[in-house]
């Protein structure tokens, strides 16, 4: 009786609910709980689908078009594209000349940078009726392609695609002073073969050493007939002058729209944002600016750049970038010439809408901006610069003169090579000599070509200086046969950037370019450096690293250095840093030529030939690693051929196996090098 009496007598809620009711309180709750689970999991899955609407911002196809030069070509009715591989500007203007060529023939062509594109829509191209690709192809370095065709290049590399249809020609550009001559230049042209494509005119080969304008023109008078012969066209005889920008002048602008030298996003000076890099450079306050030698007529000089809070990184042996700044004397000088409001605001743009490249430089800003700078104004001009120049020239006889020069005939060549490339008759020299000559100042700078950044090989270790990055440099100043003093842009303007005591920083806008000349991975390999003159300037950066892995307790290897100047007691750079270097063992042997305190010269290859079976035994057994830096034109060729000597004499070879020998160091990574001409 005890359970049933207690629940007669004490109902439970539920108990007390009356039979006939629909739902208990139970079902409630439960109701309750489900429609809560419904209704969060009808919420959170609305969102998820509401997420991809927001991504979906263009449609996928637009994407694909903006990659693809066969779409655009299609669209703007061009048949022929001239892809360029360009570290200093040369490959780009050359592609430009020859894209513009193309309307004599009743063509229309397009230059193209290879970064901006899918490289894989060249097996595409043949959709287009009579299509050509060309190629201007610069090499960078030891062999390497320039940083804009470093993904075309290993695209090639990886490649099977059936290129079948294409019509291709290349042009390369080089110099016969470095080991690897024209190699990009080379590879494009057997690769493209290789892939199916058809070569419609011989490779050319353009050398910097020599004339590379002349060059470029010979091969270019004879593609032209080539390309009219294989597609069955004639040329149209229109030579007329085609103006690829116009001229939009600002009279009401805010100024804080209108660049004022910036590389590539306006106010970047003005607010620095990493990463850093050729389209943003860091403005690096200079924080020590020295001369190294003691005397002679040259001026050898060390700054020290500040790159403090900047990300920047770099390693011994890498190189960094510099965008100099032209003389205010010749700007002045040119805007008086021509009469021109120097800062008058303007735009160049470009009369093709459809082209990635809106202005040929930073638009809006002054003339006096441009040909500060962004404009190279220094150097001798091409020859399409005096053709297009030559139709302001109300002199009949001085016209002729500067359209002969531009012309493909021998007589002309000459005519150019002696009164423009061995006089060094820059802009300013050409509108001082040609007096009828007075063209209006858009269109000039619409011509010449962009100033470029310079590059100096790092003389400091990260290791030592992480916040720093050291500049060794040889200021250029020469007097040309004219009598006219010719000085570097970036060397006589780096000599000025000399930090004063109040406190106003001047700055240095750069970056780094990473470079294939590297330190060995094991610290206990044996180095020889070689490097005279401010080739000497990776090797301080090395010293610097090895003494600091030998005083983190580390195993170091010989380092040996071959270093040689002009004169002992003038031009010997870092004597002290050395000498400090060699006295604390972080320098094993420290050789120095002097090429001209005695009546016989001796140069770093007659000291490596004194010091021979040393060398051998280091590269033979200590399996050392072997970096020369410094003039390629006589210094690298020299030493070379010494270290050809040694090996064919030591390790009982004949020359061509010693070649072969020092062919394979350099294939190993074993023999470096980081030279210029």
């Amino acid at each position: 009786m005890g359970d049933s009496a207690m629940d007669s007598t004490l109902p439970t809620p539920e108990s007390a609910v009356p039979e006939g009711a629909l739902f208990s309180m139970t079902d409630v709750f439960l109701f309750s709980l489900i429609v809560g689970l419904l209704s969060y999991w009808f919420l959170f899955r609305k969102k998820k689908e509401e997420i991809p609407e927001f991504t979906k911002i263009q449609p996928v196809t637009s994407l694909v078009r903006e990659t693809s030069f066969v779409e655009k070509m299609k669209k703007t009715g061009r048949n022929i594209v001239v892809f360029y591989g360009s570290q200093t500007g040369t490959a780009e203007e050359f592609s430009n000349r020859l894209s513009k060529d193309a309307h004599r023939y009743g063509m229309r062509g397009m230059s193209a940078d290879p970064e901006e594109y899918d490289m894989s829509d060249l097996s595409r191209l043949s959709e287009i009726d009579n299509s050509l690709a060309v190629f201007c192809m610069a090499t960078y370095g030891e062999g390497d392609p320039t940083d804009n065709a470093q993904d075309f290049y290993d695209w090639l590399q990886e490649t099977d695609t059936d290129l079948t249809g294409l019509k291709f020609a290349v042009f390369g550009l080089g110099n016969k002073t470095y080991e690897h001559f024209n190699a990009m230049g080379k590879y494009v042209d057997k690769r493209l073969e290789q892939l199916g494509a058809q070569r419609i005119f011989e490779l050319g080969m353009g050398d910097d050493d020599g004339n590379l304008e002349e060059d470029f023109i010979t091969w270019r008078e004879q593609f032209w007939p080539a390309v009219c012969e294989h597609f069955g066209v004639e040329a149209t005889g229109e030579e007329s002058s085609i103006r690829q920008y116009e001229l939009v002048v600002h009279t009401d602008i805010n100024m804080n729209k209108v660049y004022t030298g910036e590389m590539g996003r306006l106010k970047s000076y003005e607010s620095q944002k990493p990463p850093f890099d050729a389209k943003n450079p860091f403005l690096a306050p200079v924080t020590l600016n020295r001369k190294l030698n003691q005397g002679g007529e040259r001026h050898l000089m060390h700054l020290e750049l500040d790159i403090s809070g900047s990300k920047i990184r770099y390693e011994s042996g890498d190189h960094v970038a510099v965008y100099p700044a032209n003389d205010t004397s010749l700007v002045n000088q040119i805007g008086e010439i021509l009469g021109a409001d120097l800062d008058m605001i303007m735009s160049l743009n470009n009369l093709d809408e459809e082209s990635n490249k809106k202005h040929p430089f930073p638009c809006p800003t002054t003339y006096r901006t441009a040909l500060t700078y962004y404009l190279d104004i220094t150097n001798p001009p091409r020859t399409n610069v005096l053709y297009e120049l030559a139709q302001y020239a109300t002199d009949p006889n001085e016209q002729e003169h500067l359209r002969k020069m531009a012309s493909s005939a021998a007589e002309g060549k000459t005519l150019y090579l002696s009164w423009v490339v061995e006089a060094r008759r820059n802009i300013l020299a050409i509108l001082q000599d040609v007096s009828s000559l007075r063209p209006p100042i858009d269109h000039l700078c619409e011509l010449l070509p962009r100033l470029q950044a310079r590059y100096y090989s790092i003389a400091s270790s990260s290791k030592v200086h992480p916040h720093s990055i050291h500049i060794c440099a040889v200021v250029v100043e020469y007097e040309t046969k004219l009598g006219r003093v010719n000085k570097g842009v970036a060397t006589t303007w780096l000599k000025n950037k000399v930090p004063n005591e109040n406190g106003h920083k001047l700055t240095v806008p750069m970056y780094v370019r990473k470079s294939q000349f590297r330190l060995p991975f094991k610290s206990s390999t044996p180095i020889i450096m070689i490097g005279p003159g401010t080739g000497i300037a990776p090797f301080v950066g090395f010293v610097q690293e090895r003494a600091w892995l030998k005083q983190q307790g580390k195993d170091v290897g010989e380092t040996v250095m071959y270093y040689g100047c002009r004169h002992e007691n003038e031009d010997y750079l870092y004597r002290e840093e050395l000498a400090q270097f060699h006295k604390e063992g972080a320098l094993t042997q420290l050789n120095v030529a002097f090429s001209r305190d005695q009546a016989q010269k001796v140069y770093v290859q007659h000291l490596l030939k004194k010091n021979k079976a040393g060398v051998w035994k280091l590269i033979h057994e200590g399996n050392a690693h072997i970096y020369v830096c410094g003039d390629a034109r006589n210094m690298a060729r020299d030493v070379q051929n010494a270290f050809y000597e040694i090996v064919a004499e030591f390790g009982s070879m004949t020359q061509p196996q010693a070649v072969d020998y020092v062919k394979k160091l350099m294939t190993k990574g074993r023999y470096s090098l980081d030279v210029w001409s």
